[in-house]
């Protein structure tokens, strides 16, 4: 194998999979390597967007780098479980925490570059805001899922402060809401673009969450919505300027409601919405966000780009790419 310049972990996955085939783009196959867990058939489409590129286990690649078998200058780790239903700590704590804390000791023995994914689910119910440059300590994340993000993020912070060895870049992106071609595998955890597009196609029209709080209509609960398209280029940027560290935001900017959403989606199919409230589930109460909306000053301070796609565009982009999938006879 080639010694690759650029890693992508969790290359088989949503945001990594469109980073891995931006990257094929501009690179040749031998400087870049795709890492996931072994890939099952759902996801097994994600890495046909580079097949030139080589691939490893995480597991491979982590001896890989012990062995000195690869030894790359910058490393996208976006490999993670991502679910926020997620019960099984002992299980994050090895795969998002401990693993992560691993590719962050290598890159800090020998001076490498690396890029991860933090999440806006370290914010919890949003209390203190979503401003990226809080104290990590007054943050309390409402699941699992989000607490290992946060248990990393507050890691690197303490290595930085105690002066340790550190990789020569470090960024740390709390990614809000994305949306965008990828994500079908992700079951429950996927946007409500896709699931929405989903329930028009059998049912003709979209269930959405009743509000449990009376300062929230159904349907009224926001998010900060981001085309997968616009979180890449961020990620370019960054890899574009080696001199930026630090733990951003990475959103529009612009909190947007779910029928708001939704509403884009039937006008992308050029229907009338129509739109349905259930109760939301159980082991969602309690554990909800009902508001995020990323600060987005620290990002554009250190001189990187985020150019937001509208949510009407990248909604219309996104159903484009969801159609042009299908049989002509079964599109909407």
């Amino acid at each position: 194998m080639p010694n690759p310049q650029i890693v992508v972990t969790g290359a088989a996955g949503f945001i990594g999979s469109r980073l891995l085939g931006e990257l094929a783009a501009r690179h040749p196959a031998g400087e870049l390597l795709a890492v996931d867990h072994p890939v099952p058939a759902d996801k097994a489409a994600n890495l046909a967007v580079a097949p030139q590129v080589p691939f490893l286990t995480h597991h491979q690649f982590l001896e890989a780098l012990a062995s000195g078998r690869v030894e790359p200058e910058l490393i996208y780790h976006l490999g993670a479980c991502s679910s926020t239903t997620e019960t099984n700590w002992a299980f994050l704590a090895e795969n998002n925490l401990g693993y992560s804390q691993r590719v962050w000791e290598w890159c800090a023995a020998r001076s490498r570059r690396l890029i991860y994914a933090s999440s806006a689910a370290t914010y919890g119910d949003g209390h203190a805001g979503f401003d990226d440059e809080l104290p990590l300590e007054r943050l309390q994340p409402l699941n699992l899922y989000g607490k290992s993000k946060h248990d990393f993020d507050l890691w690197v912070e303490a290595q930085v402060r105690t002066g340790r060895p550190r990789p020569r870049q470090t960024v740390g992106l709390k990614f809000f809401n994305v949306y965008g071609p990828g994500e079908g595998h992700k079951g429950r955890m996927a946007s409500m673009v896709f699931h929405g597009w989903n329930q028009i196609r059998q049912h003709g029209a979209v269930r959405l969450f009743k509000s449990h709080r009376p300062d929230y209509a159904d349907g009224g609960q926001l998010r900060d919505f981001i085309y997968v398209r616009d979180v890449t280029d961020v990620m370019l940027a960054l890899g574009d300027r080696p001199a930026v560290s630090g733990l951003f935001n990475l959103g529009t900017g612009r909190a947007r409601s779910f029928r708001e959403l939704i509403e884009a989606l039937f006008a992308a199919l050029g229907r009338p919405p129509r739109i349905d409230y259930i109760p939301m589930p159980d082991d969602l109460q309690g554990k909800y966000q009902y508001f995020t909306e990323a600060t987005m000053r620290k990002l554009a301070r250190a001189g990187v780009p985020c150019r937001p796609t509208p949510v009407g565009e990248g909604v219309a982009d996104y159903v484009a790419h969801l159609q042009r999938a299908l049989p002509p006879e079964t599109r909407l």
